[in-house]
C-alpha cells in the first residue's frame, strides 16, 4: 500500500536548495514515488497528518562504532592512544556477542529518535551488531575493522580475512540491499601490506566499498611518514590499492593537500566527526579545503565513547560552526553546507540512493515539530534545522519506507528490554557493576 505524508514543509536537499510549503511526499514500497506543493486529490492509500511540520531527508551517520554506547564517558580526558589503549581495548576484551547485541540496540535506538535512518559502522563482533540493525530497520554499511598485528601475513589465519569473508557470504545485498558489508582497514597503524593488499583485491572482487580510518591524530600522520619514507596514510594505502573501489576515509583531520588531490582523484569521500576530534584533542579537519579539492565530505558521529551522544543535529551544527570560526569567516560553510553533508553526501559517500526528497529516491525522511519552541519563529528552514535542531524534535522516523519511531514511541525495538539487558548484563560484563 501506498503512503502519502502532507501538510508537511518539505526540505528537498535538491540542487536549488528547494524548500516547498504545504507539501506532500508519497511513498511506494521502500521509494518515493511522488512529491509536490499540494495534497492530491483521490489518494486511496494510507495518509499521514504531518502537522505543518519538516519534512527532511533521514540523515546519513557515515561513521559508527555504535556498541560503544556501553563506553558513554568512559575514560574521559586523554587523548586518542592513551584512551585507546588504557581505557577502550581492555574492555573491549571482555565483550561478547550478548553484550554487543545489546549494547548495540541502545545505540540504534539512540540514532533512530534523532533522525538517523543510515549508518556506516565499524566495529567487532559484526554479526552479532548486524542482526540488531537487521530488526532495527535502518540501512547500514558495516564492516568488521581489520586488523593485522602477526607478520608474515597468512589471510587463511588473520582472523578478521576469515570474518570479511563471513560477513560478505551471509550478510551483503540483505533486504533488498537495505544490509552491505564493506571491506575494512581499520588503519594504517594496526596492520600491514598484506591486509592492505588482500582486503584491497577482496573488495574489487566482491564489489564491496571500503571503510577506513585516516590521519586522525597527528601522531598517526606523523608515524606513518616515518615508516613509510614520508608517505603518508592515504598515499600508503592508495599505493596497496585500498581507494580503488567506493571508499569512505574517517577523520582525515592531518591530511595534507597532496592526500587531498589524491583523494579527489580516487573518488574517496571524506567522513567529518567534529565532536569526536575536538573532544579527544585530535584536531580539526580541514573540511573547506577538502570541499574545495574536490572531495565528498559526509558527517559522522564516531563511537558514543568519544562523542558522548549520537544527536546529529549537534554534529551538525558543530560541522557548520567550527570550520567558520576557525577561519574567521561566516560563509567558510553554509547551512546548507553542513545539511548536505548530513544527507545527501552521506548518501553518496555510501553508495546509496538516499539523502534527498527525489523520485526514486529511497524512502528515508524525517519529521520534525516545527511548533517546538527552539524553531519558533522560522525565518529560514535551513537555518533552523542547522543551527537550531535538536534530536528532540524528531517526531517520526520513515526508514525505506516504513515507519520505526513515532513521538517517542520506537516500533522495531523493546527499548524497555534493552535497557534491562544494558544494565543487567552487558555493564557487569564490561565494567563488574
Amino acid at each position: 500500500m501506498s503512503t502519502m505524508i502532507y501538510n508537511v514543509t518539505a526540505v528537498l536537499m535538491d540542487p536549488a536548495h528547494t524548500v516547498l510549503p504545504n507539501a506532500y511526499v508519497v511513498v511506494d514500497g521502500h521509494q518515493i514515488v511522488d512529491f509536490g506543493a499540494q495534497r492530491p486529490q483521490g489518494f486511496t492509500g494510507k495518509c499521514i497528518d504531518g502537522k505543518g511540520g519538516i519534512l527532511l531527508p533521514g540523515l546519513v551517520n557515515a561513521h559508527t562504532h555504535v556498541p560503544m554506547t556501553a563506553m558513554r564517558g568512559y575514560g574521559d580526558g586523554n587523548n586518542l592512544q592513551d584512551w585507546l589503549h588504557n581505557f577502550i581495548f581492555p574492555v573491549e576484551a571482555k565483550w561478547d556477542d550478548r553484550a554487543v547485541r545489546a549494547c548495540a540496540a541502545l545505540g540504534l535506538a539512540e540514532m533512530i529518535a534523532s533522525g538517523v535512518t543510515c549508518i556506516a559502522d565499524m566495529y567487532m563482533h559484526t554479526d552479532a551488531v548486524l542482526r540488531e540493525v537487521e530488526s532495527a530497520g535502518i540501512s547500514a554499511n558495516v564492516s568488521c575493522g581489520g586488523v593485522q598485528f602477526e607478520e608474515p601475513f597468512d589471510p587463511d589465519k588473520n582472523h578478521d580475512c576469515a570474518v570479511q569473508r563471513a560477513l560478505t557470504e551471509q550478510w551483503h545485498g540483505r533486504d533488498d540491499g537495505r544490509i552491505r558489508v564493506d571491506a575494512s582497514i581499520h588503519g594504517e597503524y594496526t596492520s600491514h601490506a598484506g591486509l592492505w593488499d588482500w582486503m584491497a583485491q577482496y573488495a574489487a572482487d566482491h564489489g564491496l566499498g571500503m571503510h577506513v580510518h585516516l590521519s586522525e591524530t597527528q601522531t598517526e600522520h606523523e608515524a606513518c611518514k616515518s615508516r613509510h619514507g614520508g608517505k603518508t596514510p592515504a598515499a600508503v594505502l592508495a599505493e596497496h590499492g585500498v581507494f580503488d573501489v567506493r571508499a569512505i576515509a574517517a577523520h582525515c583531520v592531518w591530511t595534507t593537500p597532496e592526500d587531498w588531490a589524491l583523494l579527489a582523484e580516487k573518488g574517496v569521500s571524506a567522513i567529518h566527526n567534529p565532536v569526536s576530534n575536538l573532544k579527544l584533542g585530535s584536531g580539526v579537519a580541514p573540511v573547506v579545503d577538502l570541499k574545495k579539492a574536490g572531495v565528498n565530505v559526509a558527517l559522522g558521529t564516531d563511537g558514543v565513547s568519544s562523542n558522548n551522544c549520537t544527536d546529529f543535529f549537534g554534529d551538525l551544527k558543530l560541522a557548520a560552526i567550527l570550520q567558520n570560526g576557525v577561519r574567521c569567516d561566516p560563509l567558510a560553510l553554509t547551512a546548507w553546507d553542513a545539511l548536505e553533508m548530513a544527507t545527501v553526501n552521506g548518501g553518496k559517500a555510501l553508495g546509496r540512493k538516499t539523502g534527498r526528497i527525489e523520485k526514486g529516491y529511497e524512502a528515508d525522511l524525517i519529521l520534525l515539530d516545527s511548533e517546538a519552541l527552539n524553531l519558533i519563529p522560522c525565518h529560514d528552514a535551513a537555518n533552523n534545522l542547522a543551527y537550531a535542531a535538536h534530536g528532540s524534535n524528531v517526531v517520526m522516523n520513515m526508514a525505506r519506507g516504513k515507519v520505526i519511531y513515532k513521538n517517542g514511541e520506537f516500533l522495531t525495538i523493546d527499548i524497555d528490554r534493552v535497557k534491562k539487558e544494558v544494565a543487567g548484563y552487558a555493564l557487569p560484563l564490561l565494567f563488574g557493576r
